[in-house]
């Protein structure tokens, strides 16, 4: 199957390509996160990603970066907490972004590595994408079966950029995950 894989970061990406590489699946990775904060961070974050799609052989496609939208979309929840509305607004603008990458490409499916964190519910992240578009969308959880931990691994044994937020100017103001 032709995947379209929403990457956040490089470290994400390493443990959720890496699990559809080996079931056998061809994958884009579809770097698009107007949530990250600098954009200095966001340079940062890129170069991991595309380090691992490197090592890993798939194809990594950068969308456009619009810090902007993404603010509009999420800034009436600025003081929300990590995991609340602000997270699910911003999960599905990214989500929603890969699906329309998706189906310019043609490619058959699309999921996130996003359900690797051990921060992110999900089942909030699976039930945006099935809302989406649940003939097309692939619900997994990354971090089962160790996911989380081996994308760990191989981010280390790679030497990859490792963030210490989710990206948002918010959970950095906050210390959030």
């Amino acid at each position: 199957m032709n995947i379209i894989l929403h990457i956040c970061c490089g470290v994400c990406a390493a443990g959720a390509a890496d699990v559809l590489l080996k079931e056998g699946h061809q994958v884009t990775g579809y770097f698009y996160n107007p949530n990250v904060y600098p954009e200095e961070e966001y340079r940062l974050r890129l170069e991991a990603a595309r380090y691992s799609a490197e090592k890993l052989g798939f194809e990594l496609v950068e969308g456009p970066y619009e810090p902007g939208n993404w603010m509009s979309a999420v800034g009436a929840y600025q003081d929300g907490p990590e995991g609340g509305q602000r997270c699910l607004i911003c999960y599905r603008l990214r989500m929603e972004k890969t699906f329309g990458f998706m189906r310019k490409r043609g490619a058959d499916a699309f999921t996130s590595t996003l359900t690797i964190s051990p921060h992110k519910s999900a089942e909030s992240i699976n039930r945006i994408g099935t809302e989406i578009n649940s003939s097309s969308f692939i619900a997994r959880d990354f971090k089962k079966k160790d996911g989380c931990k081996r994308a760990a691994r191989l981010a280390r044994s790679w030497e990859l950029y490792r963030q210490n937020y989710c990206g948002c100017v918010y959970s950095l103001k906050g210390g959030g995950k």
